[in-house]
């Protein structure tokens, strides 16, 4: 049976959408006219990106009591207007250009992009991309600075343990950590001009003492002043990449101070820790309204599988797709670190790796760990609570397991006979 339905178009009254680019943008405007509700007044500028002439279009755009001002993606250069149309008072949306598809046949200019943005953002066809406010913004630039710093100074390392590689230098084969107290003193005679093996080697502390007639042999190698100047170069840049990431480090923790109760509830969580729990809080930010539910924020974060079906067939491998690098990177090491932990994520861990494999276990437990901390965010007075490692065994039926067990003995030619025995049953 039919039944009847009224769908009336919304359309947004007054709306602009600007096509970005790096030096100039184009600005479509469209409001009601006046005295004829149904005809709609349209304006097309083109203005420059500087500061001034953005000011000017903000201000335009406020005089025009426009109620959103739509934007694409576009690479960094949306930032510098997104802020500055945010900051004059308007509502500006960033939108995936992937859902403003362009019509096939249509020509394509940055003022025909503008126009076609408009007509679709004012009938409300547009979905809004998460931007952080300004604290988390702020929060954001920082901790990407540092992993970005981390990443160099690894390159870095790698470097120099190459170069000792190329001088038949073998320390890095007796010293798990070439870097570590005793692997810098040695570097650094090595660049002073010291070449005994058995003299570097006496340079070794604590555990690595055990270790001194390796130590002279891993010496003696072809090191000179050519690989002497390059080692400098490289450890006077580690050196000062360490700087750096503890002066990020401090301006990291002021700006987190605001959000140090929310930090200190995520770093509760198995596998996450103080640098860890600041990443999650400048990715997803600490206002939870923006994703209505733990479901909404993991497919954000692309941490749901895909759903491809077609004439009642499921298609694809079900991946989650690429979403926010610096969001999966902390969490696929959160769960990684969770794992080790004989906690109810590393047992999960542990169980989701024998059956599915470590990967897919790996993303599975950060999509927990995400879970866990939109209900954290989500709710100021909530607290996490480990479930414990035996949680899956207190969970299993008894009964179903002793049936398992019975028909696998009964299949390998065995009669059972079972003798209960009170107070002494493993799950009890």
């Amino acid at each position: 049976m039919l039944a009847e339905s009224q769908d009336e178009e919304q359309i947004i009254a007054r709306v602009a959408a600007i096509d970005i680019g790096k030096a100039e943008l184009v600005c479509c405007v469209r409001v009601p006219a006046e005295g004829n509700s149904k005809k709609r007044l349209q304006e097309v500028s083109t203005h420059s990106t500087m500061s001034r002439s953005l000011a000017e279009l903000a201000n335009h755009l406020v005089e025009l009591r426009v109620e959103r001002v739509v934007m694409e993606a576009t690479s960094d250069y949306w930032k510098p207007v997104f802020y500055l149309l945010e900051a004059h008072g308007l509502e500006p949306w960033l939108v995936n250009a992937r859902d403003v598809r362009h019509l096939p046949g249509r020509p394509k200019t940055d003022v025909l992009d503008s126009v076609w943005l408009c007509k679709v953002a004012e009938r409300q066809m547009l979905r809004p991309s998460f931007v952080p406010p300004a604290p988390i913004r702020r929060l954001r630039d920082l901790t990407r600075y540092r992993i970005d710093l981390v990443g160099t100074r690894t390159a870095e390392k790698n470097r120099v343990e190459k170069l000792l590689e190329y001088a038949c230098i073998k320390l890095s084969v007796v010293a798990s950590d070439i870097f570590g107290v005793s692997g810098r003193e040695m570097m650094a005679a090595l660049i002073d001009g010291e070449r005994n093996p058995k003299v570097l080697a006496q340079l070794a502390r604590a555990s690595m003492r055990r270790k001194i007639s390796e130590l002279e042999e891993a010496f003696t190698g072809l090191f000179d002043d050519h690989h002497a100047f390059l080692l400098a170069r490289m450890l006077s840049r580690i050196d000062g990449i360490d700087a750096d990431i503890a002066a990020v480090d401090e301006q990291i923790e002021a700006q987190l101070a605001p959000f140090a109760v929310a930090a200190e509830r995520l770093d509760e969580i198995p596998g996450i820790g103080p640098v860890a729990a600041a990443i999650i809080l400048a990715e997803i930010g600490v206002d939870m309204s923006r994703f209505p539910t733990a479901g909404h924020l993991c497919s954000w974060a692309k941490f749901s599988p895909g759903i491809n079906s077609s004439a009642g067939k499921t298609k694809g491998s079900g991946s989650t797709g690429h979403g926010n690098r610096y969001l999966a990177r902390v969490l696929g090491e959160a769960a990684v670190g969770a794992g080790r932990t004989d906690t109810f994520l590393g047992e999960r861990h542990r169980r989701l790796a024998r059956r599915r494999g470590k990967k897919r276990a790996i993303v599975a437990i950060g999509r927990s760990i995400l879970v866990i901390s939109w209900h954290l965010l989500k709710d100021p007075d909530a607290r996490f609570h480990d479930l414990g490692v035996d949680h899956f065994s207190r969970r299993t039926n008894p009964d179903t397991s002793k049936r398992n067990h019975v028909r696998q003995l009964e299949a390998l030619g065995y009669t059972v006979t079972l003798t209960p025995q009170p107070d002494t049953h493993p799950y009890r």
